[in-house]
């Protein structure tokens, strides 16, 4: 039994110092593996990702993210740098022990017009897309930052488009159908209170155009017909 138990320490400390070897010579690689290991695990638990937009508008630059208190924020800086860190006084509060009290920032330039990572000496690193990042580097839309465990995704928002109208056709299956049937009730009511309104040049109409006999040119129009008898007459001016 002690024997194997023996084997069995060597076994282990000889997989450790290989492991040490490796990542002495491979650790972003050992990190990317040993991050996407913790994703899966997040994934499983229903951990929403986590983003982070550089906006610019104009003259102004502003980041929208979910990073802050886990709720997507539109947050703006004066200086246009935004600090992350476990200390709460940084702009942005990752609550993560692989997080340094004032770990890194992200830094809008102006004359660049572009957004960088800038790590502050961090103990555990800043790394964006698997490598390590020691000195500040320009970010690119969709690029994939860790600090830590936390993982985010950078998006860079440099243009706003006016989209067209949307087509009459569409927006009206975007209403209800009860209502259209609703609008069209009210559309024929509001022709039938015309219609009834104006019986006489109604009854001119008709019989202009040979609905109505001559003989009854002399009949009122309330005597000669009345609209809820006469479904023709209607049909006639309501589908016109």
């Amino acid at each position: 039994m002690a024997e194997f138990v023996e084997v069995e320490l060597e076994r282990r400390l000889k997989l450790y110092q290989t492991f040490l070897k490796l990542y002495e010579h491979h650790s972003s690689l050992l990190d990317e593996i040993l991050q996407l290991e913790t994703l899966d695990q997040s994934s499983e638990a229903g951990v929403k990702s986590f983003y982070l937009q550089g906006v610019i508008d104009g003259s102004a630059a502003y980041a929208i993210t979910n990073l802050y208190a886990g709720k997507t924020q539109t947050l703006r800086q004066p200086q246009k740098i935004w600090t992350i860190g476990r200390d709460r006084t940084s702009g942005i509060h990752l609550p993560d022990t692989y997080v340094s009290r004032r770990h890194a920032a992200i830094q809008y330039i102006d004359e660049e017009q572009s957004f960088c990572l800038i790590d502050f000496n961090s103990t555990n690193g800043s790394y964006l897309n698997g490598e390590r990042v020691f000195q500040p580097v320009k970010l690119k839309d969709g690029d994939k930052i860790r600090l830590g465990n936390i993982v985010f995704y950078f998006f860079f928002n440099v243009k706003t488009l006016s989209l067209p109208t949307v087509a009459v056709e569409l927006l009206m299956q975007l209403v209800p159908n009860k209502e259209r049937e609703v609008d069209l009730a009210s559309h024929q009511s509001s022709k039938t209170k015309v219609f009834i309104e104006n019986s006489d040049s109604t009854m001119e109409m008709l019989k202009s155009i040979g609905y109505i006999e001559r003989d009854f040119a002399d009949t009122p129009a309330s005597q000669l017909f009345h609209l809820e008898s006469s479904p023709e007459i209607r049909e006639y001016f309501l589908s016109q």
